[in-house]
């Protein structure tokens, strides 16, 4: 399946629950929309650590949803590959001693 096509199944499931329990899918966006407001971290540097996140938890569905805002943000492949080395780096030394 291509990620396009994960992401239109994803979507649609999404769509089907948020009938389902309309409130709780307000709070969530609402949540949302205030952790990505612009403070002391811009959007993209929130979408960054969330995208390190979905890696970590192995979500894929949320993985595809924070590349695709830091696709709108207009992040860079640099930035990117950076924070995935970063997110390869810890998930690497988890269970290590130092």
């Amino acid at each position: 399946m291509s990620w396009s096509d994960f992401m239109d199944d994803t979507v649609a499931r999404l769509g089907v629950l948020e009938k389902e329990v309309p409130e709780t899918f307000a709070g969530f966006n609402q949540m949302g929309r205030a952790a990505k407001t612009n403070g002391a971290l811009d959007e993209k540097t929130k979408e960054l650590i969330a995208l390190g996140i979905a890696i970590a938890t192995r979500c894929d569905s949320c993985i595809a949803f924070h590349v695709k805002s830091l696709v709108r943000l207009g992040t860079s492949r640099e930035e990117v590959c950076e924070a995935l080395a970063m997110i390869a780096h810890m998930g690497g030394a988890r269970g290590r001693s130092v």
